[in-house]
């Protein structure tokens, strides 16, 4: 039995991203799993899906940036022990993902697309072993404003502990792909050609803008982001 989490705080996505996380799961993760989501709101959350509450994290106002991403690094993790995947919401999953499981690692991490010269990743897909380092979390909830200033995002912060660890593993770049710069035409071709799913992708990653029920009917924001109707993504996000 592995472990797949996953988070919902605020109101930017609903219980249907949850479910249908859910579903992807069903049918690309052969591997016995537990789903868990933790959440202030588990409303509409189907029953196969484990509700628990938010880790506890006292962050002060400002621009949120994924901070808390890191109470997943907490000790004791609930009941959560063993190989664990964090999965964002707004992904879509193409392949099977037993794979994420199986890759050599103490830490595994998408390598960021948009500036691949820095070793910074992007934490919509990572796997770490539940317990193992709360000391990324201690660091942070206690230089909480240092940590700010020097780095952009928890992803950022996350990346260069695990670096300092020797323990930053990246998964194979063409498993996660970022649905922007990996599957959208560039302008002005965005509003002519429908985005390919490349080859060899598990896991598609929508950060930002468009969302995947965006790309199913067809719309984005402003003449970049635009997206024709792409049926790959409503074949596999359901």
């Amino acid at each position: 039995m592995v472990n797949v989490i996953c988070m919902k705080w605020g109101v930017k996505y609903g219980p249907e991203y949850v479910n249908k996380l859910r579903s992807m799961l069903s049918r690309h993760l052969a591997q016995p799993h537990r789903l868990i989501c933790f959440t202030e709101d588990g409303t509409g959350v189907d029953a196969g899906v484990e509700i628990r509450p938010l880790p506890a994290m006292d962050l002060p106002p400002g621009k949120e940036r994924g901070w808390r991403k890191l109470s997943t690094f907490c000790t004791p993790f609930f009941d959560i022990k063993g190989p664990t995947l964090f999965l964002d919401l707004d992904i879509v999953i193409t392949g099977s993902i037993d794979c994420f499981f199986e890759h050599p690692g103490k830490f595994c991490i998408i390598h960021d697309w948009a500036k691949p010269w820095r070793i910074t990743g992007n934490s919509s897909v990572y796997r770490f072993e539940a317990g193992a380092h709360p000391e990324i979390l201690d660091y942070f909830l206690k230089n909480i404003d240092r940590v700010k200033g020097e780095v952009r995002n928890e992803q950022e912060y996350l990346t260069r502990e695990m670096h300092r660890l020797g323990l930053l593993t990246y998964w194979p770049k063409e498993w996660c792909v970022s649905f922007k710069h990996s599957c959208l035409p560039t302008f002005p071709l965005n509003w002519v050609k429908t985005p390919p799913l490349p080859v060899g992708a598990k896991v598609v990653v929508f950060h930002g803008n468009p969302n995947p029920p965006d790309a199913v009917v067809g719309r984005g924001k402003g003449l970049y982001r635009y997206v024709r109707p792409t049926p790959w993504v409503g074949e596999h996000w359901r």
